[in-house]
């Protein structure tokens, strides 16, 4: 079993080794340009506003991730966590990695009197929409996400408020 604990700056470029396995994995091989400076500045720099857990497998070897940030529910009036990414190596899957890591991010909110934790999951990954509805986590029926980026977000961005 693996033991999970906040990352650490040395912790970087593993880090981003999962981070390109699970592009990899999403078949988006050629998406990942983030960077060890980048991680570091953004995980441990002067104002982090991203945190990051590491499921470490005793030898100094990471073999999960999970890559997290705070959200805010206007309607609760209370702090959420938003998961942005889990992963686990593929030799690693079923050893109980992946539900330590989130187990750990539940027990922040539990903790810290926050409301949610959520996160998004692609339609085809089969494995991982089991993985989620064995520990309750549902679907939120009838939310769709969107996102605005590329061009359309420097369109929009370009206009300013007006």
């Amino acid at each position: 079993m693996s033991i999970v604990r906040e990352a650490t700056i040395d912790d970087c470029p593993q880090i981003l080794e999962l981070i390109q396995e699970l592009a990899d994995y999403e078949k988006e091989p050629d998406a990942v340009v983030n960077t060890v400076q980048a991680l570091e500045e953004h995980l441990f720099g002067a104002n982090p506003q991203v945190f990051a857990h590491v499921a470490d497998d005793g030898s100094g070897t990471i073999v999960g991730i999970a890559i997290w940030y705070l959200t805010y529910s206007t309607w609760e009036g209370r702090h959420g966590i938003h998961l942005e990414d889990l992963y686990v190596r593929a030799n690693q899957r079923g050893l109980g990695t992946g539900n330590a890591l989130l187990r750990t991010l539940a027990k922040i909110c539990v903790d810290r009197g926050y409301k949610r934790l959520e996160w998004q999951v692609l339609d085809w990954n089969e494995p991982a929409i089991k993985f989620y509805d064995s520990l309750g986590a549902g679907a939120l029926d009838g939310w769709t996400t969107r996102r605005l980026d590329g061009d359309d977000l420097v369109a929009l961005g370009s206009q300013g408020a007006k």
